[in-house]
């Protein structure tokens, strides 16, 4: 019995061990031993062309590191005092940004006439930017923001791999609101919605408030014009307020990337069972 006692006491201590609450050192903060929060991933993106993007975003983002889509229409290029040649998008490409396409018109696609029209609409941009050097694009941006079931397969017969929308149907557009955030177990990777279109009367203390909303899993899908944009003062961002933006990005520790690169960051599948893809927005009229 005696041999015994030294083990009894062991498992005995060892018990009484395992249910005491750890010691934490005084002036110790618990915060410190959690996981650190993730930081939001934002996806930049520029629509139409706007000679701005060149002169002034495309610098300003490569100073901070940013990544960024540039989605290229020819509609208006004829304004060369507003808008892009095809040798500045050569530019903006070779400063390391993704070109994607938006188009040769600027049309709606969202019938079976315009899902007809497509191939050769995405094809007159895509033997441009040949032209000038810039790869078949990956990506789209839906022309107005409308889209429809037979255009969206048809992206996807094109070999199209990510496409934004804007942030309709689910909010009115020309309002300032905070729409979804791109969640790839939901929302079709031809179909990522808008989480925030911006506006002149867009203000700092809103843009915070897009960033820091930001969840684990989920991305935020920026949509942008001109920096300024004099041709469409609808869309217009001042430079002052586009610097004000970018510098909280940096502040955030955000990682800021291209819609291309967003298979970097998610292995969810990238076409789930999402309500969009038998949606038509806007229905077209009779």
């Amino acid at each position: 019995m005696y041999k015994r006692m030294p083990l009894l006491i062991l498992i005995t201590l060892s018990l009484a061990c395992a249910h005491t609450p750890r010691h934490t050192e005084p002036g110790t903060d618990i915060a410190q031993a959690l996981p650190a929060p993730t930081p939001p991933i934002v996806v930049l993106t520029f629509d139409d062309s706007v000679q701005s993007h060149r002169d002034f975003v495309a610098p300003l983002l490569k100073e901070y590191g940013f990544g960024a889509t540039f989605f290229v229409t020819q509609l208006w290029m004829n304004d060369t005092d507003n808008f892009m040649t095809w040798q500045d998008i050569a530019d903006i490409h070779s400063m390391g940004f993704e070109i994607g396409n938006h188009s040769w018109t600027h049309r709606g696609f969202n019938t079976q006439a315009a899902a007809d029209a497509m191939e050769e609409e995405l094809a007159q941009v895509n033997v441009q930017l040949a032209n000038v050097g810039v790869p078949k694009p990956v990506s789209f941006a839906w022309c107005g923001n409308a889209f429809g079931p037979a255009c969206r397969n048809k992206l996807e017969e094109l070999g199209y791999k990510f496409a934004r929308r804007g942030m309709q149907p689910e909010l009115p557009y020309g309002e300032i609101h905070i729409g979804p955030q791109y969640d790839p177990a939901k929302h079709d990777a031809l179909l990522i919605p808008t989480t925030a279109d911006a506006y002149p009367k867009w203000t700092l203390d809103h843009f915070k408030k897009i960033i820091d909303q930001t969840q684990p899993g989920t991305f935020t899908i920026l949509q942008f014009h001109g920096v300024p944009d004099l041709a469409h003062p609808w869309v217009h961002t001042s430079p002052q307020r586009f610097k004000e933006f970018m510098a909280y990005l940096k502040q955030s520790g955000a990682a800021v990337i291209a819609l291309r690169d967003l298979t970097t960051y998610t292995q969810a599948p990238l076409n789930p069972d999402d309500p969009m893809r038998t949606t038509t927005y806007p229905q077209p009229k009779e």
